[in-house]
């Protein structure tokens, strides 16, 4: 990771950015690092292991805003960066990227272009043990998986872990937040559990990049990813990628049908 330490030491030194979002050592898997000064930069790994959604703070204003970011991204986070760009949350020019090739080479990518085309030539991560869950899931009738769901769900206490994980949740203001009038009841019982997750599969129709962090940070180990990651594939086999068409709904146009309204 010498070239990586390199290369940011001379973005830091050259006032190109003003902090860098990578990764480092933690005790059982990288973490996250925020680097502002050359003098930590020596402690940056960026390897097949870095799999955190680092997209996730380009959003959070108190920690990047009127600033210029350097950051290694995984492939989940180069999908997030996609969407966010699409929805006007970042500027290229604020952003350098760095990501990792087949090889496991550093790689720089400067526009939007390059990191769809980077998409395009880099594996999908394996997902085996979801994989699993989810062809057990899809193989239950309605009645069973409401049955699963509900099990799963009374689990909840609504701690938002999962709601903070995600790079596409940066409302201002949640719904679970509203309380004039109260849409979601604040507290923990199966019921109003399970509207959170509805309204929060709802939202990220077609803005979901599959990353599954809203599942792994889960304190109970419910398997939330697998709601939004249904949504995501639903969504894509019936309006294809959201880059490419726009997120699904929020996107409309004048001669679109009305015949579903009664």
């Amino acid at each position: 990771m010498n070239e990586l330490i390199s290369l940011a030491k001379t973005l830091l030194e050259n006032k190109t950015i003003d902090v860098f979002i990578g990764y480092e050592k933690g005790t059982r898997k990288p973490r996250a690092a925020f680097v502002s000064n050359v003098e930590d930069t020596g402690k940056l790994i960026f390897n097949e292991n870095c799999v955190g959604n680092l997209a996730v703070y380009l959003t959070r204003k108190d920690l990047v805003e009127g600033k210029k970011i350097g950051m290694t991204a995984s492939y989940y986070a180069l999908k997030n960066i996609l969407l966010l760009f699409e929805e006007n949350q970042l500027k290229e020019e604020n952003l350098y990227i760095i990501a990792l090739s087949e090889k496991g080479e550093i790689k720089r990518l400067q526009t939007v272009e390059e990191i769809k085309q980077h998409l395009k030539e880099i594996p999908l991560p394996a997902k085996t043990n979801e994989e699993e869950l989810i062809r057990k899931i899809n193989a239950m009738s309605l009645t069973e998986r409401w049955e699963f769901w509900t099990e799963e769900l009374s689990r909840c206490f609504k701690c938002y872990a999962c709601r903070s994980a995600c790079p596409m949740c940066y409302c201002t203001k949640c719904i679970v937040e509203v309380n004039r009038p109260q849409w979601i009841q604040p507290w923990a019982n199966t019921l109003s559990n399970m509207e959170w997750q509805i309204n929060r599969v709802m939202h990220l129709a077609g803005r979901c990049s599959d990353c599954g962090a809203c599942g792994a940070v889960c304190p109970v180990g419910i398997p939330i990813y697998l709601l939004t990651h249904g949504m995501a594939e639903w969504v894509k086999e019936n309006f294809g990628e959201s880059t490419e068409k726009g997120n699904v709904l929020s996107t409309f146009k004048p001669d679109d049908k009305d015949n579903f309204i009664v």
